[in-house]
């Protein structure tokens, strides 16, 4: 089978200029996949996508995402260097951190009562990468992300939500919105370019 040279040529793997955090949970997939059709494959960012799964489901978020996308999109493993140019997911039932640009998972704690695993991640990408921060809040029901919003504002990162009228489920933008703080409120679709005038 012959490779083009397109396909042979490996993805330099490079520091991210910024990292950008996309937290969601229901009605998000959709918003995701908007996001990720308008965005460069090329934009030296790196992502992180948090979203809320079931801990039964088996996530073809990979798969889906990969049809929006030419990034590589990857199930996140303990350990892995966050490279620019990429999309990282969440797996189910674990959180997600972030420490010198690498990924750490442990197991969520089910006795502990309401999992956030959006702001777990957020706070931790907020101490690790300051002002490379970037945090995007999209559909979803109740308050994840909120929290993690604030850390990032705090330590000088941008914020985007999707606006509440474009969202399927409008808990989690209209909980973010309400802390005064997203930089930009908008619909899914023009968040890369917005995005890209921004970095």
């Amino acid at each position: 089978m012959n490779q083009t040279a397109e396909q042979m040529t490996p993805i330099p793997m490079a520091t991210p200029t910024y990292y950008v955090c996309i937290g969601a949970s229901a009605g998000g997939l959709e918003a995701i996949e908007t996001f990720f059709k308008h965005m460069p494959h090329d934009s030296g960012l790196a992502f992180v996508v948090v979203q809320h799964l079931s801990p039964d489901y088996k996530s073809l978020m990979a798969e889906l995402l990969s049809k929006h996308t030419r990034m590589p999109v990857l199930r996140s493993e303990d350990g892995m260097r966050v490279n620019a140019n990429h999309v990282y997911l969440i797996p189910p039932k674990k959180n997600l951190a972030i420490f010198h640009g690498t990924l750490l998972l442990t197991d969520q704690d089910p006795t502990r009562g309401v999992n956030l695993p959006i702001d777990i991640f957020m706070r931790s990408l907020a101490e690790d990468q300051g002002e490379k921060a970037i945090a995007i809040i999209l559909s979803g029901t109740g308050s994840d992300g909120t929290r993690g919003i604030r850390a990032v504002k705090e330590q000088g990162g941008m914020i985007m939500v999707q606006s509440e009228e474009s969202a399927k489920f409008d808990g989690m933008p209209k909980s973010a919105i309400n802390t005064g703080l997203p930089d930009f409120v908008l619909p899914p679709e023009e968040m890369p370019r917005l995005l890209l005038s921004f970095v």
